[in-house]
């Protein structure tokens, strides 16, 4: 197994971030909870991408900031309604998820 690193982001309601997420094309690989009303902690991942979201206070803060860079920018941006804008590296877009944290999408360079 390679090395990684995985963000784990702050969310009020996983269900719903899930479903955002899989507008950038993250699918859910599993949940966990200890106790049936307890908060809920999901392991989400696009390729080799994998981020954690967590409904347990004190795991994360919003307003965090993950820059990702993906093949498909173009396809992201109409998704999102979004145009996308030419940085000095290349191109990349930002959105918000519901719960405030901020991802910055680039394309990736061959």
């Amino acid at each position: 197994m390679d090395e990684q690193i995985t963000p784990i982001l702050r969310t009020d309601n996983a269900e719903a971030a899930v479903a955002w997420y899989g507008r950038l094309g993250f699918t859910k690989d599993w949940e966990h909870r200890f106790e049936p009303d307890l908060p809920l902690f999901v392991s989400i991942s696009r390729g080799p991408m994998r981020i954690f979201l967590s409904e347990h206070k004190g795991d994360a803060r919003p307003d965090t900031l993950l820059y990702l860079s993906v093949h498909d920018i173009d396809a992201v941006a109409a998704e999102f309604g979004l145009s996308v804008q030419q940085a000095p590296w290349g191109p990349e877009i930002e959105v918000r998820d519901p719960d405030g944290n901020r991802l910055r999408l680039g394309a990736t360079q061959s």
